[in-house]
């Protein structure tokens, strides 16, 4: 897990679940608040400006929009806030993660893959 703490992967997950805490704290004002919840959404979102699968540009505008928003975002705020959110989201990524959770997604969706495949047996039998 050492090399995962440092990645760079790891670190834009954690800079975009802190920018989520700062866009939501009471002490950010509300232009900042706005372009928090913009730059947390974006990077969150499936939708790109730039398609992903248009080679190199659809990767490159996720590489330079995500860090250009979030180093924006950090200057619209009050010194200090950014690292408490950090320091918060670096905490939440170290618990432990549930898995009972996603064991009970995974079996929902089988049961709902088996319901259509026998409904749709049924149909063309």
């Amino acid at each position: 897990m050492g090399n995962r703490d440092t990645s760079l992967l790891h670190r834009l997950r954690i800079d975009v679940h802190a920018a989520w805490l700062a866009a939501r704290d009471r002490r950010t004002p509300w232009y900042a608040r706005a372009f928090g919840l913009f730059i947390t959404a974006y990077a969150l979102s499936p939708l790109d400006l730039i398609p992903d699968f248009i080679p190199v540009l659809g990767l490159l505008d996720d590489a330079l929009l995500i860090p250009l928003g979030l180093w924006l975002f950090t200057r619209m705020l009050p010194p200090g806030l950014f690292d408490e959110c950090r320091a918060e989201a670096e905490r939440v990524s170290q618990e432990p993660r549930s898995w009972v959770g996603a064991l009970i997604i995974v079996c929902l969706w089988l049961v709902a893959a088996a319901l259509l495949y026998r409904l749709l047996a049924s149909a063309y039998n």
